[in-house]
């Protein structure tokens, strides 16, 4: 399949796809880099929002980078285009994550290309919610979508049951308390949470308007970016006494196995959405070691669990700021030496 040369403009409107994606603390963790010369798309890690405290080991980041990836590639069929992607392609390099490029595939005939294009209307739609839902079990074929989204990208997507959402709910709580004795714990909480005149003009992080209601009771697992600062205007609710989770594991724990996740979990997100579902988050107690071994099943998971996901019927929650393309994208003039692009000369993003 041929290379298709690619326009600014093409470029540009495939990252403003991408960057849809969902991320730690909405911090958006990605770069992006067009080499015009061999129209090639590389996806890099922004260093400068890196979580040093709760993500030393740049776990999170990868997902969200790898979230980017999937939307990248929906985008792409959507476009009547394949994305033909090398993860990690420079082992020398651990900030490149991706190098993508791109073929004519017009009647979306490519292996994967429908479904990927199926999903691309739910990118805009896709929010998190930090809203109460409904005591109401997604339906069996919906749980079994879910799955075989997950399965799709090489992860395990495991609906558990009572006692080991229990258990999940009580590392959430041991996290909780465990932060409230640390007062660097909050650190990274605090850099990205937006309140006040800034919130309404924020492009990244979590703005006061997303935070939702306090929490009144129930047992719904949230991360409340308010701290012990109210916000003007917020409501208390009852949320879920039985809330609704899936646990997403890979095989490994390494960065190729990150990025898999965080595709995995972008296209369960989006299959999620599709069926209506209102979603959210859960990675606290994944952010200390001893806590995110214990949340795997001992029985029935498998692998390493990368992320906790809160899903059912209710609002889908604000969509939350998104940086310009122009600060996420660059544009440079590049050769091809044994494969490899080089850049000579860059150019600005536009």
């Amino acid at each position: 399949m041929p290379t298709r040369q690619l326009d600014a403009r093409t470029v540009t409107a495939l990252v403003a796809d991408a960057t849809t994606a969902p991320s730690m603390h909405n911090a958006q963790p990605w770069r992006f880099r067009y080499l015009a010369g061999p129209h090639a798309l590389l996806l890099l890690v922004d260093t400068e929002r890196a979580m040093h405290r709760t993500d030393p080991d740049g776990r999170a980041l990868h997902i969200g980078c790898g979230a980017a990836l999937l939307n990248l590639r929906a985008a792409a069929a959507h476009a009547g285009l394949i994305a033909r992607v090398r993860p990690l392609p420079d082992p020398a390099d651990p900030l490149l994550l991706a190098e993508v490029r791109f073929g004519h595939d017009p009647d979306g005939a490519a292996p994967g290309a429908a479904d990927l294009r199926r999903l691309y209307p739910y990118l805009a739609r896709r929010h998190t919610s930090r809203y109460p839902f409904e005591e109401e079990e997604p339906p069996a074929p919906v749980r079994a979508a879910l799955r075989a989204a997950a399965a799709r990208e090489g992860a395990e997507l495991l609906f558990p049951g009572p006692w080991h959402i229990d258990a999940v709910l009580e590392l959430v709580h041991d996290a909780e308390s465990r932060d409230a004795l640390d007062p660097s714990a909050a650190e990274d909480l605090t850099r990205w949470t937006r309140r006040g005149p800034w919130a309404a003009s924020a492009v990244d992080g979590v703005p006061e308007y997303a935070f939702g209601p306090t929490r009144r009771d129930g047992k719904a697992p949230l991360r409340d970016f308010a701290g012990r600062h109210r916000a003007p205007g917020r409501d208390s609710s009852s949320f879920e006494e039985h809330p609704r989770l899936a646990v997403l594991s890979t095989p490994g724990d390494r960065p190729a196995d990150w990025l898999v996740a965080g595709q995995a979990l972008e296209r369960v997100l989006l299959e999620a959405t599709a069926a209506g579902l209102a979603t959210s988050l859960t990675s606290h107690p994944l952010e200390s070691p001893d806590l995110r071994l214990l949340a795997r099943d001992p029985v029935s998971g498998h692998g390493h669990v990368q992320m906790v996901l809160r899903l059912g019927y209710g609002p889908p929650g604000p969509a939350t700021p998104r940086r310009p393309v122009t600060d996420v994208l660059e544009v440079a003039e590049a050769v091809e030496v044994m494969g490899i692009a080089e850049v000579v000369e860059d150019a600005p993003g536009r």
